[in-house]
């Protein structure tokens, strides 16, 4: 008896000091949430070598660049459900090494199918890592003030990541092969397995009930689905394509069925109850709409820097990066704020300062108005990562810890599809303002303008093989009609940022903490092996 009881305070002392170090924890779940955040932007700049060694046909090339994030936000639910059941930081680990192996596969790839299949695994191993780091936090942050803290270095180093993607790898490219911006992966997931296994806490839901394996393919097929759809509208396909029609309702159905699935389980994957909660649900909505912005804007005005003002790829992401030291700024500064204004008026405000950004960008022209476009970014970046932040914060608030995982596979894959929807909804925009300016241009034939109607990039081309004073006047008509599409764009883009600020009214009005247990967070011992039990 004295045996069994010192081997359970041995164990209570080890989840207590992996409690003490908490911040030490929040460290590591940084450093996963950076590679899995520049992986998503790295290999952008990477395309044309990439083109040029593996020679990839169009739809390869696609799929070399879409697979990633399409399987990552499809897969979100399923590993964030999972690692509530099985513990989260055995997923983790799990992800990180799918990561390194899959890394070595794209490095080393001699094929366009490797490397897409490399991409996709990529994609999985990301699902497994991002939820992961979220309800790890939930975990070993229980007071909310502290959790807070945690949340906006969090959502900083995500930006972080995202702007560092591009320029770590150009680079690598002026050094090495193209390859080498996915050897890099390699020795920092090295690191980050023995060092994970060794800090980070292990945690897990309630254990209630069998793991639902159909409701979680359901869910996994239905957002693959819905995303592979959003994706192709946002790439210019027709909205009566039947390619991409299919796949939305196919998805869309699935959706449907797993809610209805979920509604009818006694112990179900997602405790939808959680959507009832004012607070939870408008979180939801609010991560959608500022991603619905970000992604879209940051897309049109790149094309906006290089083809209209004539920067470089490296210039284009220089001048973007206000907008990412602005975001940085707004997370560290979010407990602070949060605490002060509480969740309603800060994620309010980030939309309506957001919204104000966007429209004071509208000044934009044919010249370069550097100072105009500064203040604009900063304002961008700091609103939509107070928005963001508060969101973030409120909806893991809002979910029960049992629950985390689940929550944060919620917040992610809002996250994936308010970027996706995006780029879908503002490129449309962007394109039916842009089109109508080069209808009827003197001296072009009809023929030509109708194809530099796609886009300010074919324009250019056009132009260049017209020629004369004929592909001087296209030229210049293309430029001010993207002009033009941008500043509609901008002002949609206001309105949806002022829905979102309406939204975020239904927010509580003050940040409740709940009261926090004294000294280190005690980490759930692990469950008998008999909890793990999968249903189908």
């Amino acid at each position: 008896m004295s045996g069994t009881t010192t081997a359970a305070a041995a164990l209570r002392r080890r989840a207590a000091g992996a409690g003490a170090n908490r911040w030490v924890v929040l460290v590591v779940l940084c450093v996963s949430l950076l590679l899995v955040a520049v992986d998503a932007t790295v290999l952008h700049v990477a395309v044309p070598a990439v083109t040029e060694d593996l020679r990839p046909g169009g739809m390869e090339l696609l799929w070399i660049v879409d697979v990633y994030p399409l399987v990552c936000a499809s897969l979100l639910i399923l590993f964030g459900t999972l690692g509530d059941r099985v513990g989260r930081r055995r997923v983790l680990l799990l992800g990180y090494a799918l990561f390194g192996v899959a890394s070595g596969l794209a490095a080393l790839a001699d094929s366009a199918q490797v490397l897409i299949v490399a991409r996709a695994l990529l994609g999985v191993g990301g699902a497994m890592i991002m939820p992961a780091t979220l309800s790890i936090l939930r975990q070993v942050f229980p007071d909310r003030r502290e959790r807070a803290l945690a949340i906006g270095i969090w959502s900083a180093v995500a930006a972080v990541g995202a702007a560092v993607g591009p320029l770590l790898g150009g680079f690598l490219l002026e050094h090495f092969w193209w390859g080498s911006v996915f050897l890099v992966n390699i020795p920092l997931m090295l690191v980050s397995l023995p060092v994970g296994r060794l800090l980070l806490p292990e945690s897990k839901g309630d254990g209630t009930g069998p793991w639902d394996v159909v409701g979680a393919l359901m869910a996994a097929a239905g957002l693959f689905g819905v995303v592979l759809g959003v994706k192709r509208l946002g790439s210019g396909e027709s909205v009566g394509s039947l390619l991409t029609v299919l796949p939305l309702v196919a998805g869309a159905a699935l959706l449907a069925a797993f809610v209805r699935r979920q509604r009818r389980r006694t112990h179900p994957l997602v405790d939808l109850r959680m959507f009832a909660r004012p607070a939870f649900s408008t979180s939801v909505g609010c991560i959608v709409l500022a991603m619905l912005a970000l992604v879209g804007l940051e897309l049109i005005a790149a094309q906006y820097l290089q083809l209209v003002l004539g920067l470089s790829p490296l210039e284009t992401g220089l001048r973007l990066l206000p907008l990412t030291f602005a975001a940085m700024a707004a997370g560290l500064a979010g407990a602070r704020m949060l605490r002060r204004f509480g969740p309603r008026r800060m994620v309010c405000t980030g939309f309506c300062l957001t919204a104000f950004a966007v429209v004071l960008l509208t000044g934009l022209g044919r010249t370069d108005e550097c100072a105009l476009m500064l203040g604009g970014f900063v304002l961008l970046g700091f609103g939509l990562e107070t928005t963001l932040f508060g969101a973030y914060e409120s909806m893991l608030s809002e979910a029960p810890p049992e629950q985390a995982g689940g929550a944060a596979a919620i917040g992610e894959t809002s996250y994936q599809l308010g970027a996706g929807i995006g780029i879908a909804l503002l490129g449309t925009v962007m394109n039916a303002a842009y089109a109508p300016g080069l209808s009827r241009v003197p001296g072009v034939p009809q023929g030509a303008s109708s194809a530099a109607g796609h886009s300010l990039g074919e324009a250019y081309e056009v132009a260049a093989q017209l020629g004369g004073s004929a592909g001087v006047a296209l030229r210049h008509a293309a430029r001010d009609a993207f002009v033009h599409g941008l500043h509609v764009t901008l002002l949609v883009s206001a309105a949806l940022l002022l829905l979102g600020a309406a939204m975020a009214l239904r927010l509580p009005r003050a940040m409740q903490c709940e009261a926090a247990p004294a000294g280190p967070v005690e980490v759930p011992a692990q469950r008998d092996a008999t909890d793990s039990r999968v249903s189908v």
